[in-house]
């Protein structure tokens, strides 16, 4: 480059990274979101012992749920697979909603 030409002009960072580089507290909270914060772990142990292994192998036709089930082997079967760490969360939704609706009906 020699004097004359005009130096480049970085490009203007995305918005949606600057949330990222942000420190947590200043990161947007998620306070409708029930799932924010709970880990895959922590929704396959809520299942399990909500459900059991054979209940939930009943409502998520996985192998990882249904032989020898283990909360590792589950781990790391849902990791690799979207789709059905998608089911996991769902039903993980619906077990939430269920346990408020039977405490309300309890109280």
């Amino acid at each position: 480059m020699n004097a004359q030409e005009p130096r480049p002009t970085p490009a203007p960072e995305n918005p949606a990274t600057q949330n990222d580089k942000a420190p947590p507290a200043a990161r947007p909270a998620q306070p409708h979101n029930p799932l924010h914060g709970v880990t895959l772990e922590a929704m396959v142990v809520g299942l399990a012992d909500y459900f059991g292994w054979q209940g939930l192998g009943e409502r998520i036709p996985v192998r990882c749920f249904q032989s020898d089930p283990s909360v590792s082997s589950s781990l790391k079967f849902l990791r690799k697979t979207p789709w059905a760490r998608e089911k996991v969360e769902s039903l993980y939704l619906f077990m939430l909603r269920d346990q408020r609706r039977n405490a309300q009906d309890s109280n």
